[in-house]
């Protein structure tokens, strides 16, 4: 398989007057070319900082103690900051939760597309407004004059999160990672936002890493899934393994947890809270709140192993989880 990306035992954690938390611990993952990983957990899993460590916007208190990030094959980490601004925007791109404060309020669209054209492909003039106008048609913008002439205040949010697309895949990206892209948006949106980016992926040669809360979102346009809790991969297969046959009892809750149309029903719930990073209870993070728990789990951190063909999983008892999970569908 051709990796584009590859991270490796990565650590990342962020200073506090209560102590040192840390978010990321030892994350290993690859990112296969021209296919789409998602990344999935709860609030404060680390979902949000593993983007902003490949991007290398980790900044005070923050800071990155370990590990190898490997794009293209180079160690991102030991490039220089002037180095690694020549990756992001051109090689690397990133688009947000929120588009409308991720744009500029006083600057026009065109304006804004504009000077992204002239210092990564370095274009102007004509040149600059017909590929500003070839952008928003590839992200299915209609009357691209009007919207050049725009200022976001004037966009709906779902236009302004295709704007922002359009900035990503200007400079022709390698990677794309899409940071909670559509959760700021209605359901209607939602689906068109994800079909884009399935489309542009396809078309474009794009490789995708796509962080969201919603397993709605994963099954829609991922081909592979790592779960995150507490800092750490929790689980990483393929979409059709991982919502097939989860092994890990927080993916077999996820996955439960989902409401389904075959009637009004209690949705099971999982118990208690993420716990706190500075304070991690010994042994699995999870062992508190899983309902698979065994003196072990308090007492030792089980490893990341294989549990089948490309199939990796975080926890000393999978089968037990995987016969529940069996058992609950």
């Amino acid at each position: 398989m051709d990796t584009l990306l590859q991270v490796r035992n990565l650590y990342t954690q962020f200073e506090t007057r209560h102590g040192v938390a840390r978010v990321l611990r030892g994350l290993t993952v690859d990112v296969p070319r021209g296919q789409t990983l998602g990344i999935v957990g709860e609030s404060g899993s680390g979902k949000t900082v593993t983007a902003l460590s490949i991007m290398r916007l980790i900044r005070p208190p923050g800071v990155i103690t370990s590990g190898h990030i490997i794009f293209r094959g180079r160690n991102l980490l030991s490039l220089s900051e002037r180095e690694m601004e020549e990756v992001r925007g051109d090689r690397i791109t990133m688009i947000f939760q929120h588009p409308r404060e991720s744009l500029n309020p006083v600057l026009s669209i065109g304006a804004q597309i504009g000077m992204v054209l002239r210092r990564h492909p370095r274009l102007s003039g004509r040149r600059a407004l017909d590929r500003a106008r070839e952008l928003l048609r590839l992200v299915e913008l209609p009357d691209a004059d009007r919207i050049l002439r725009a200022y976001p205040h004037q966009l709906s949010g779902g236009m302004c999160q295709r704007v922002m697309i359009a900035l990503c895949i200007a400079c022709g990206p390698d990677l794309l990672i899409a940071d909670e892209a559509t959760t700021a948006l209605d359901v209607t949106v939602q689906l068109q936002i994800l079909r884009l980016l399935r489309r542009l992926r396809e078309e474009l040669g794009l490789t995708l890493i796509v962080i969201t809360h919603n397993l709605g979102v994963v099954a829609e346009i991922c081909q592979w899934v790592a779960v995150m809790y507490a800092g750490e991969l929790v689980e990483l297969g393929t979409a059709h393994d991982v919502f097939r046959a989860p092994r890990h009892p927080y993916t077999a809750r996820l996955l439960a947890c989902r409401p389904t149309l075959s009637g009004l029903t209690e949705l099971p719930v999982i118990s208690g809270s993420v716990p706190d990073l500075i304070t991690l209870p010994q042994g699995c993070p999870f062992h508190p709140r899983c309902p698979h728990a065994q003196r072990r789990c308090s007492e030792a951190a089980p490893a990341l192993e294989e549990r089948g063909p490309m199939h990796r999983v975080r926890c000393f008892f999978p089968e037990e989880v995987g016969a529940w999970s069996a058992s609950s569908t």
